[in-house]
């Protein structure tokens, strides 16, 4: 076996990045910061709408048609210009995250150039598709993933409650990814009292809870109109958009909720800061990244005990859960 250089040349295929936000673009945001730190050359295949280039990687963006249900995603297609610009390339490693469309021809492409594969799962597919009335689609979804994933050298994945799921799904060369955020970044501080002011909507006195993330029907935010409200003396805010978003502002019409669309960096922070609990209803969590980044701020977490949250949050210490299936426990613990 040829020696592993020092600087190697990396290739990524990704189904999602910039200019999206979600867990998986903060997740590929920080590895590119830390490859470059560690002197290796990255070369980034994504969809079409990106940068030129992040952290010293080139980002080549591959067009394809939006996801009709979900105009945030496209079905991502290369054309001849990527097998052209992967073999100019010449990786020593090629990195297939999350791979669906996209990630496929990576696979292929190592192949092709007997190069080695590492590929990483970051989005419960299979529990997705139960929140667009087709559940029935779960058992093809795991065939399907499994086919790709058993292609890779190595699989990747973001906690071990989700390394048990692969492995009871037949993955094979599981692996555990372990998860960080920037702690420079997201840390305990001061509260600013207009954030406060704006996130509670002028009733800075109140308690507030805050969500972060995308809005889409697997996130379960409808749930928490009825779980929180009508109690007294309580704020919610919605932070982050997505497919669901006007749905959401539609059902939570009339109640003491803000809604503020995306946001990133200091801004991120100082909401996080700002609040006294964040609350996680999702139960399709590979590990969630906004539930660490919270905790980091010193900012407890309400989460249903599911999924990847089990890996961060301690019930009583850094948190508290409630039962999936019974989101009326929400309001006592809030």
């Amino acid at each position: 076996m040829s020696p592993v250089p020092e600087q190697l040349r990396i290739a990524i295929f990704t189904e999602t990045f910039l200019p999206k936000i979600d867990g998986i673009v903060s997740i590929l945001c920080l590895l590119l910061q830390r490859l470059q730190e560690q002197g290796h050359k990255v070369i980034l295949f994504g969809p079409p709408g990106g940068p030129p280039e992040y952290a010293g990687a080139e980002v080549i963006g591959v067009g394809g048609p939006r996801v009709p249900f979900y105009p945030e995603l496209r079905i991502n297609v290369p054309r001849r210009f990527v097998w052209r610009r992967v073999k100019e390339f010449a990786p020593d490693l090629i990195h297939v995250v999350n791979p669906v469309v996209l990630g496929p021809f990576g696979l292929s492409y190592a192949r092709l150039l007997r190069v080695p594969t590492v590929a990483s799962f970051h989005t419960d597919l299979a529990g997705y598709v139960k929140f667009y009335g087709a559940g029935f689609m779960a058992p093809a979804i795991w065939s399907y993933l499994r086919s790709l994933h058993n292609q890779a050298d190595v699989n990747l994945c973001p906690s071990t409650t989700i390394r048990g799921e692969l492995q009871r799904q037949g993955f094979r060369r599981v692996r555990w990814w372990k998860r960080g955020i920037d702690t420079d970044l997201f840390t305990p501080g001061e509260r600013i009292a207009d954030v406060r002011n704006r996130l509670t909507g002028g009733n800075p006195d109140d308690f507030l809870v805050i969500n972060v993330g995308r809005q889409a029907p697997e996130k379960r935010l409808d749930l928490l109109r009825d779980a929180i409200f009508p109690e007294s003396n309580v704020r919610l805010a919605l932070i982050g958009d997505g497919p669901g978003h006007q749905v959401l502002q539609k059902q939570f019409a009339g109640t003491p909720t803000v809604m503020t669309g995306y946001m990133r960096g200091q801004e991120l922070v100082d909401a996080y800061r700002a609040a006294d609990a964040f609350i996680f209803p999702s139960t399709t969590e590979t590990f969630g990244l906004v539930a660490l980044e919270a905790m980091a701020c010193r900012l407890p977490v309400i989460a249903a005990r599911t999924g990847g949250v089990l890996d961060t949050v301690i019930d009583g210490y850094n948190g508290l859960y409630y039962n999936p299936d019974q989101p009326q426990e929400i309001r006592p613990l809030v």
